[in-house]
């Protein structure tokens, strides 16, 4: 009897444990371990863990991806992999965009480039972006200021490398999206003359020193 009666308890848990998951999500689908992948809340937004398959079409090799969906956007680290398994992409997100360190690897395993994106906080209209000098990544020469158009924007190294010895063939520096040449020699010097920035800007830099 008490055997029965543990079983029924247990029985009744995860029958509730499965009410409360399926109030709380329009859709979703179950993992080998249980958990709970690829969630549709009941906005219709992509929540939480997901992973997706994309197969081959016309000629192009399909792949897999997984990570974390935050109100339908991505946010955090994705990762990208081949059919047969091998890992050929890690891509860092915020706000939906592309932010930080990305990765991309052959379909043999090599590392094939390394690149440096900046992603633009929506909720802001301009954003303040360090400009470092091209040998001393760590050194900062200045600084600029950016309207936020929505987009990512290429801003840092951008390493080519040969994925079979792993050598770099080829290294490009970007800012707000632009190819730089090496400054490291003449760095920027500073105005005889006060810059006069437009009222917006003025605004936005007032309202992050109080912040």
């Amino acid at each position: 009897m008490f055997k029965l009666t543990k079983i029924l308890s247990v029985f009744f848990l995860l029958l509730f444990l499965q009410s409360s998951i399926q109030a709380q999500w329009k859709s979703y689908i179950l993992s080998r371990s249980g958990d709970t992948l690829n969630r549709i809340d009941l906005k219709d937004r992509k929540q939480g863990p997901w992973v997706l398959s994309v197969p081959e079409l016309r000629g192009e090799r399909g792949y897999e991806e997984e990570g974390y969906f935050l109100n339908d956007q991505r946010e955090g680290l994705w990762k990208r992999f081949s059919l047969e398994g091998v890992k050929i992409a890690e891509e860092n997100y915020r706000w939906g965009k592309l932010n930080g360190k990305q990765l991309y690897f052959s379909y043999n395993g090599g590392l094939i480039r390394e690149e440096q994106w900046r992603a633009m906080d929506p909720a802001i209209a301009y954003d303040t972006v360090a400009v470092y000098d091209l040998k001393d990544p760590d050194k900062q020469v200045g600084e600029v200021v950016v309207k936020n158009e929505g987009i990512a924007i290429r801003h840092g190294r951008f390493v080519h490398y040969d994925p079979r010895s792993g050598r770099v063939l080829l290294i490009e520096n970007y800012v707000m999206n632009k190819l730089q040449e090496d400054i490291s020699s003449n760095p920027p010097q500073q105005d005889t003359v006060p810059r006069v920035l437009p009222k917006v800007i003025q605004d936005f830099d007032k309202k992050k020193k109080k912040n």
